[in-house]
């Protein structure tokens, strides 16, 4: 479980096939290295990852297949910057709102509209997952907790603020660029125990 606030940007040392040749190993060096343990979910652009081994200078996760069908991890570089986040604690303050690190599908920025040091950012997603969208709702995007600012016909708008842009990869965002989006969980457990009384109203 995440909270949408990025720790950390670190920097992909490596990605590259396991020993199945199917899932990917992916190398990443970051200072939160050296406190990680062994087992410890860290979110990578948004997408929960194990680690299964770390030095004091970087960490290494297995993602499988499923993960790189679903994702952008599969498409990452040596180089790359990508955002961090550890699982909460108890003692974490919820400054986002509930993630969990499970991507439900890959978006794509539309348009990057600058106002003052703001930026709207316009995604356009899948129209099946338009159920899950409503203005001033919440969004975690690459990872990133945001707030929906306007909804479009198979679209949202978010905004970003400069300390956003400052602290995430997000300021390399520009039209065309594909990011992973996780829409929030509660809106997915509301319809999933109203659909047996929908369905008997509707019958």
């Amino acid at each position: 479980m995440f909270t949408g606030i990025v720790e950390a940007v670190g920097e992909v040392i490596a990605l590259v096939p396991d020993a199945d040749q199917v899932s990917r190993r992916l190398a990443v060096a970051s200072p939160l290295a050296r406190d990680l343990e062994l087992g410890e979910s860290v979110s990578v652009n948004g997408v929960c990852l194990t680690v299964i081994a770390q030095t004091d200078a970087e960490f290494f996760m297995q993602i499988s297949p499923t993960t790189l069908r679903l994702t952008t991890l599969g498409g990452l570089r040596p180089g790359q910057r990508v955002n961090l986040e550890r699982s909460v604690t108890p003692a974490t303050r919820l400054g986002g709102h509930w993630v969990l690190g499970h991507v439900d599908t890959v978006g794509r920025i539309q348009a990057v509209t600058p106002e003052g040091e703001a930026r709207h950012v316009e995604v356009a997603f899948p129209p099946e997952y338009g159920r899950w969208v409503l203005p001033q709702g919440s969004i975690a995007i690459d990872g990133v907790s945001l707030t929906i600012v306007k909804v479009g016909e198979g679209s949202l708008t978010v905004t970003l603020i400069p300390h956003t842009l400052a602290h995430t990869i997000l300021s390399h965002w520009q039209s065309g660029t594909a990011v992973n989006l996780e829409f929030d969980v509660l809106g997915k457990f509301v319809e999933h125990l109203l659909a047996p009384y929908r369905a008997v109203k509707e019958g």
